[in-house]
Order: C-alpha cells, then sequence, then structure tokens
C-alpha cells in the first residue's frame, strides 16, 4: 500500500489556500473568447476578471494567438516568468502527454479541474515536487476563499 503524498492535496482548507493565492495561473487547454459557453473559458475569465493573471495555453490543433488579451503559448514550460497554477482542461487520457512539459515548468500547483482524475499522472508530478489538486473547480475555490476573507 503506497502513502498518499503530502503533495497531493485533498483538505478543504488547504485547497482554498490555493485558490486564494493565485495571482499568475496558466491554463492548460483554454478555449477561446468563442467558446463563452465552456468552463475551459468561463472559469479562466472568472479569475481574470477577479485580477488573476490568466496564461492560455490552448490545445487546439489551431490555436488563436491571443485569448482574454493575452498572448497564447504551446507549452507551459516556455512561460516566463513561472505560474502560480497550472489549471488543466484536458481529458484524463490525455493527461500523460503533458507530464514533460510540466515537470519542466515545475508550477507551484497543477490543479485538475472538475470531473478530472488521473492518480498516476498526479502520483508522478508529485514524486517530482509539485502539488496536486483533482476533480476541483478553481472557480468554486477562489470564489469560496474570497467569500470568506
Amino acid at each position: 500500500m503506497t502513502v498518499p503524498s503530502p503533495l497531493l492535496v485533498t483538505a478543504p482548507a488547504d485547497i482554498r489556500a490555493i485558490a486564494a493565492a493565485a495571482r499568475r495561473v496558466a491554463v492548460l487547454g483554454m478555449r477561446s473568447e468563442t467558446h463563452a459557453d465552456r468552463p475551459a473559458f468561463y472559469v479562466p475569465k472568472h479569475l481574470h476578471d477577479a485580477g488573476v493573471e490568466i496564461v492560455p495555453v490552448p490545445t487546439q490543433s489551431d490555436p488563436p494567438a491571443t485569448i482574454l488579451g493575452q498572448p497564447a503559448h504551446a507549452r507551459v514550460a516556455d512561460i516566463a516568468p513561472a505560474v502560480d497554477i497550472v489549471v488543466v482542461f484536458r481529458r484524463p487520457e490525455d493527461l500523460p502527454a503533458h507530464l514533460d512539459d510540466l515537470r519542466a515548468a515545475r508550477p507551484g500547483c497543477v490543479w485538475l479541474q472538475s470531473g478530472i482524475r488521473h492518480d498516476a499522472f498526479a502520483e508522478s508530478l508529485t514524486r517530482d515536487g509539485i502539488r496536486v489538486v483533482q476533480d476541483r473547480c478553481l472557480m468554486v475555490e477562489h470564489r469560496a476563499a474570497h467569500r470568506a476573507t
């Protein structure tokens, strides 16, 4: 039996603290304004509107050059300066393809949005010293954290 890593964040108070501290967030799988009804657009837009700097990392085959007025990046590792959180909007089966990029980027936290969970992926990142939140909505946690203050 493996012991869960303390870097696999599951305690509600710890999750909220990460959300509250977000200042610069990369959005892996971000959608453009033409998809305003999709969580991969409206979640980062909420954060942007709340004053969080958003760095788009769209994964479409023909990505837009900018989203929310910010230049899009092809890889998280190409972003400078580093980000606090990489929030991920990708299907679980697509996550392993992003491991090398995320390891190279060394973000403070990789946050898998609601409905996204991949235990082996999360465990791999925690072994590299990266905190991971799974299956939680950053928008919901950010709102709750700021209501509580």
